[in-house]
């Protein structure tokens, strides 16, 4: 990436802004001092989901999901281990659905798990039902 990129901390909040040149593998937050990036996903929740989704530069993937979904625990690890392969050129997050019924409200979330893609706070792509972490990783990078 040729250009700085800024990421928000799902720990505490703060937009965070790595430099051009700078491994973002490396990055810590520079209020909490949490690593941005660790191979996973971060759990997000209503109180900071819309921040995170609008003010990180990079593309970030949230899976929508609950704790009762079979499917949903089925996939996560598949999620887990896409994080793991694409980051930190995408973000990878998960939002529980039942605990966070805000976003998932707002974005009209009727089936679980639901992806989506998420560029500068907009949707752009979206894709319902459980995949293989190949798959996942497939439709992430032809969708960005």
């Amino acid at each position: 990436m040729s250009d700085a990129i800024q990421i928000v901390c799902a720990a505490c909040g703060a937009v965070n802004r790595i430099p051009a040149g700078k491994p973002a593998k490396e990055a810590k937050c520079g209020r909490c001092g949490a690593k941005l990036f660790t191979g996973r996903p971060v759990e997000l929740n209503d109180a900071i989901f819309q921040k995170f989704v609008t003010r990180t530069s990079i593309p970030v993937v949230v899976d929508f999901w609950a704790e009762w979904c079979g499917p949903c625990k089925m996939m996560a690890p598949e999620f887990a281990k896409a994080a793991e392969e694409l980051e930190p050129q995408v973000k990878f997050a998960k939002l529980d659905t039942e605990r966070n019924q805000v976003a998932a409200m707002q974005f009209g979330i009727r089936s679980i798990p639901t992806l989506m893609i998420f560029r500068e706070g907009k949707v752009i792509a979206q894709q319902a039902g459980a995949m293989p972490a190949s798959q996942i990783v497939q439709w992430v990078k032809s969708s960005i």
